[in-house]
């Protein structure tokens, strides 16, 4: 497992508890960010339709679903907001592609 926050991926469990945390950064493992449904954009940002809506996606939850996400590294990077013209550019590269 990797943490969403700061891509630790040393000592830390394969199924995180509930309150288990991030040796070097002490972010909640068992959390959104960390789970394989969580989605920006989907509804309530959690692709598994039955899932209850969490708030604070960092903090730590009762989740049922929670799955550790697979990743390489922080989850950080794919928040930041685009700039005006980055998202124009972007946009304009999906036209072309069709």
């Amino acid at each position: 497992m990797i943490c969403w926050k700061c891509g630790n991926n040393r000592n830390l469990p394969e199924k995180p508890g509930r309150l288990d945390v991030c040796p070097k950064c002490h972010s909640f493992l068992h959390c959104c960010y960390n789970c394989k449904f969580h989605q920006k954009g989907a509804h309530n940002d959690c692709r598994e339709s039955q899932a209850e809506f969490v708030q604070d996606k960092a903090n730590a939850n009762y989740c049922g679903y929670f799955s550790v996400k697979k990743t390489d590294g922080p989850v950080e990077e794919s928040k930041k907001l685009l700039s005006k013209e980055e998202a124009e550019k972007k946009w304009q590269e999906m036209l072309k592609k069709k």
